[in-house]
């Protein structure tokens, strides 16, 4: 097989979260120990950090890779979904994983994981582990896929464990409370491994506490160790913040929620420094300055052209949402024009509460399977005071949304990470 038929026989054979959700999750670890096993546990060859969290994770993944990569490190990034390509998951030094590893990967050892009928995430996993430790990387950044106890990733023993917020998504599998879903995210939490939890409320601040408390693990709150003294968003782009310790940084990322994540990566910073592997503060700098070009960050406010101005984000639950929306709102542009589109799995109704009412929506869908009809998407909206026309692809409404539009507009493309993929791999292909 070449490539494309290799990842297509990956899509194909075994069950896919983003395609058909709740069928592709497997509860428990034991096929995750078996191809452990089987690949001679390679995660015990680097150091590893672990991210965990509802919203934030890709930016804190990222920027760490990207800071650690300035201080020297080879350094390896496990993340999910991907936008454009599949090796996307999978980078060091934010190369890309290589056509011929993922082959050769799937026709060397299909004969031993096809009985144990991996789901794709675990099989992805087993790939990266395996790809660090024969590409011999310093460090490895890896985030959890779902949840966190019970997530294929949650074998690993880090050297620090992040948790970032926790709100309600994906209640089906982790609990309808945020108590239950922090006890599941807090399974990350190891013994004696120091914590950074990015954001929490009583009701997750008290769960933290006692499995920390139990793993006796040195636990931080983010929001009670503030490290900066001041922000702003400059003309150019990127946000520059006032540290406490580090001077004036600039970061490439604009979203407004990328204040909270900046707030949490700094408090996990001084523990990496504690550890010795972080030295110099031209790193931490650069880090955030070039976290994008540094790992192919995409999806996170990504400004996509300057006229109209045109934007698009990964954002795809209430949590996302309550900071998508407020940096929507506070666009000063003639027009406001937005693409819509989400799953089927996501909490629709409360997003629609969020969006601006004085916005021409565009509403669509996605072309994964999950995604929700837009005919029915739109219907929904209404009940919201919301209106717009249908298109039945993201592409055509892409299309018709920059026809319309005069220089002076704003335009925004989101809802689901899927309705982002689809553009970016259509102006991929314009390219």
């Amino acid at each position: 097989m070449n490539y494309l038929e290799t990842v297509e026989y990956l899509f194909n054979s075994t069950p896919v979260f983003e395609k058909i959700g709740a069928g592709a999750y497997k509860e428990g670890l034991s096929n995750t120990h078996l191809l452990d096993e089987h690949f001679g546990h390679p995660h015990q060859n680097f150091k590893t950090i672990h991210i965990a969290g509802t919203n934030g994770k890709g930016s804190c993944s990222h920027t760490l890779a990207s800071i650690l990569q300035e201080q020297g490190y080879r350094v390896g990034l496990y993340t999910s979904p991907h936008l454009i390509d599949f090796r996307e998951r999978i980078r060091i030094n934010g190369q890309c994983i290589s056509e011929d590893y993922v082959i050769n990967f799937v026709a060397e050892h299909s004969n031993f994981f096809e009985p144990l009928h991996p789901s794709f995430f675990e099989l992805t996993t087993a790939m990266a582990f395996k790809y660090f430790a024969d590409q011999k990387v310093d460090i490895a950044v890896i985030e959890v896929g779902l949840g966190g106890r019970l997530d294929c990733t949650n074998i690993i023993t880090p050297i620090l464990s992040i948790i970032t917020n926790i709100s309600k998504d994906h209640t089906q599998f982790l609990g309808n409370t945020l108590a239950q879903i922090a006890t599941e995210k807090a399974g990350i939490i190891k013994k004696s491994t120091p914590v950074v939890i990015g954001e929490s409320i009583p009701e997750t601040k008290t769960v933290f506490e006692n499995i920390a408390k139990e793993k006796n693990a040195p636990i931080i709150f983010s929001e009670d160790n503030i490290q900066f003294d001041d922000y702003n968003f400059p003309i150019n782009g990127g946000i520059d913040y006032i540290t406490k310790d580090y001077g004036s940084i600039h970061s490439e990322l604009s979203g407004a929620y990328q204040i909270k994540n900046t707030n949490t990566i700094l408090n996990a910073i001084h523990i990496l420094e504690d550890q010795g592997l972080i030295k110099n503060k031209s790193a931490i700098n650069s880090g955030f300055a070039k976290v994008c070009k540094n790992t192919g960050l995409m999806g996170r406010w990504q400004e996509l052209q300057k006229k109209p101005l045109t934007i698009c984000d990964t954002g795809h639950n209430p949590g996302g949402w309550q900071y998508l929306s407020t940096q929507i709102k506070n666009q000063k542009n003639k027009v406001k024009r937005i693409v819509f589109g989400m799953v089927d799995d996501k909490d629709v109704d409360t997003v629609m509460e969020m969006l601006p009412q004085e916005a021409i929506y565009y509403w669509t869908q996605c072309s994964s399977h999950r995604a929700i009809p837009v005919e029915k998407l739109a219907k929904i909206a209404k009940t919201h005071h919301l209106s717009g026309k249908c298109y039945p692809s993201v592409v055509q409404a892409y299309n018709s949304v920059l026809e319309d539009a005069d220089n002076e507009d704003f335009i925004f493309i989101g809802g689901s990470s899927y309705v982002v993929a689809d553009l970016l791999c259509y102006l991929q292909q314009k390219k």
